[in-house]
């Protein structure tokens, strides 16, 4: 059976992104990557206007909203669907004005003042767990069973919430969090890859992986982030065969180059 699962290119118009911070802050050069990306293979488009690792800085929701306004300007005629990577309300509110087709929450939209307007909306939702529900990762300790309960109660409780606002459930894809929106320990990260197919099935609702050079597979190898390429496609892959729907990755076109490789072997 074909594996095929939805590319979501990354695009990071931030100072301090872990992995890429500062090099697409200017307009030109996010534009330019953004199409380089679509080449490689990309589905989705996802801009990111503020970094949410656990050393970023808070970015005032009118200088996310200026990062983001010439590139979706630039972009405005291309086919491509659109996703944007935001907590703040002020942010989400300009991208739903924008007609974006995806909008993803780290926190996964806690605010109910906010759910009527997303119930107005089109978008799909991205709603990620995250250990604590803040707006950035933490370093926090925690067990293997403490972030499955974790992700088990959350999405019980939160998907209820997002749907009794009149969020149609088909909008609704699930996002378990990785790396640390887990917490420390790789093991939990490993355990939640293990475990999508369950969580596909135990809520109903297409699911989200986003491992690209994240801190456990670091952990794991000893790699450097710019080392990392090898172990994200590793993860990538086995997110793919276990029925990841989506795919948040920074290099698509290894990604894409994987999966037509994967299925001419199946």
């Amino acid at each position: 059976m074909s594996i095929d699962p939805e590319i979501v290119a990354i695009l990071n118009v931030t100072e301090d992104s872990f992995s890429d911070g500062g090099r697409y802050l200017s307009a030109d050069a996010a534009t330019a990557h953004a199409y380089a990306l679509i080449r490689a293979g990309a589905d989705i488009l996802e801009i990111g206007p503020a970094s949410s690792h656990p050393d970023a800085e808070p970015v005032p929701a009118q200088d996310q909203i200026s990062r983001l306004r010439p590139v979706l300007e630039s972009l405005a005629g291309e086919a491509i669907p659109i996703s944007i990577d935001a907590t703040n309300i002020e942010v989400l509110r300009f991208a739903v004005d924008q007609g974006v087709q995806y909008l993803n929450d780290v926190r996964g939209f806690p605010d109910t003042s906010f759910h009527p307007e997303l119930a107005e909306a089109s978008a799909s939702l991205v709603v990620v767990h995250s250990l604590l529900g803040e707006e950035r990762a933490a370093r926090e300790s925690a067990t293997v069973e403490r972030v499955l309960e974790s992700i088990d109660r959350f999405f019980s409780t939160r998907l209820d919430e997002l749907v009794r606002a009149g969020i149609s459930e088909d909008r609704l894809i699930v996002d378990p969090g990785m790396g640390f929106f887990l917490g420390t320990n790789p093991d939990a990260s490993i355990a939640v890859l293990r475990g999508i197919e369950g969580l596909q099935r135990r809520f109903g609702r297409p699911v989200f992986v986003s491992v690209s050079r994240k801190s456990f597979l670091r952990e794991i190898t000893g790699r450097s982030v710019d080392e990392s390429g090898a172990a994200t496609l590793a993860a990538e892959l086995y997110a793919a065969a276990e029925g990841a729907a989506y795919i948040r990755t920074h290099d698509p076109g290894a990604l894409r180059d994987a999966l037509r490789i994967q299925n001419a072997l199946a």
